[in-house]
């Protein structure tokens, strides 16, 4: 089984790629700068050259392979790259045309990346059926209907495909945990707003194992949450920061990005037999 990889420089690629290659998976990484493709290169991957507004270079680079896993995103992160115009681009305009390339070089199977706050309920655990209307026009809004219209294109296709919803992401190449400890051991930390939204968290490497668990089982045309046992506030997450750290509790204050989002994993743990190696942030959040 050959499987592409486009994104596959991003951080989720390069936990998923030597993951799949343990297995005994054939990996192609399809790259738009193959200088930067060093995790594929070192595990022996196939790297092609392809961008997803080129729907060319996809056909092209897809050939011969089984199943695409489009992990393709431009989200900012701590490090300041990629930007939130440019992300909806991708999702509204690119993977129409990569479900165009997957039908023309005949891979039959796709497993798009998403986002589980498009279910946000706030305080109530939610599930794959639940919805969330954002209110206004703010990035995060604007975020939010785009992952929607990208779902909404994958299951409108005709090809075999999986919706895998992460948590927030932390872990290794992530950024973000390397940021809280650092505003926390500087006395930056703020709660967004008062803290008492919830955040769904996934360390990155549990959502490489979903993916390879999501590869084997495929549980055809269903949309999954992969996320920790534990959604915790932002109160609790940030406290517990600043105690590791050894400074004093984080005020309140700071920008909420997110709309409160308590996630469920009961189906990924049912359908792809898997479980989060890392329960929850305390397990996760070592330093």
């Amino acid at each position: 089984m050959t499987i592409a990889i486009l994104g596959a420089n991003g951080v989720y690629g390069r936990h998923l790629t030597p993951r799949l290659v343990a297995r005994g998976r054939n990996v192609r990484a399809l790259v738009r700068r193959p200088e930067a493709a060093g995790v594929a290169r070192g595990c022996g991957a196939d790297i092609r050259v392809a961008d997803i507004f080129d729907k060319p270079s996809l056909v092209a680079a897809l050939e011969g392979c089984d199943i695409c896993v489009n992990l393709a995103t431009s989200l900012p992160g701590p490090s300041g790259r990629g930007d939130f115009a440019t992300n909806d681009r991708v999702r509204r305009e690119g993977v129409p045309i990569l479900i165009e390339a997957c039908r023309e070089a005949g891979v039959e199977r796709l497993i798009q990346q998403s986002i589980s706050w498009v279910g946000a309920s706030g305080d109530t655990l939610a599930d794959e059926f639940s919805t969330y209307e954002p209110e206004g026009d703010d990035i995060g809004a604007r975020a939010i209907r785009a992952a929607r219209d990208m779902e909404d294109n994958v299951q409108g296709s005709d090809l075999d495909w999986l919706i895998l919803r992460g948590g927030l992401f932390y872990g290794p190449g992530t950024g973000f945990d390397d940021d809280w400890f650092a505003r926390a051991a500087a006395g930056k930390l703020r709660f967004p707003g008062d803290g008492s939204d919830f955040v769904t968290l996934l360390h990155i490497a549990d959502m490489a194992a979903a993916t390879v668990a999501a590869i084997e089982a495929w549980p055809s045309r269903q949309t999954i949450i992969v996320a920790d046992d534990m959604p915790v506030t932002w109160r609790d997450l940030f406290s517990y920061l600043a105690a590791v750290a050894g400074t004093e509790p984080p005020q309140e204050g700071g920008p909420r990005y997110l709309p409160s989002f308590r996630m469920s994993n009961a189906l990924a743990r049912r359908t792809l037999q898997w479980a989060p190696r890392y329960p929850d942030y305390r397990a996760g959040l070592v330093r």
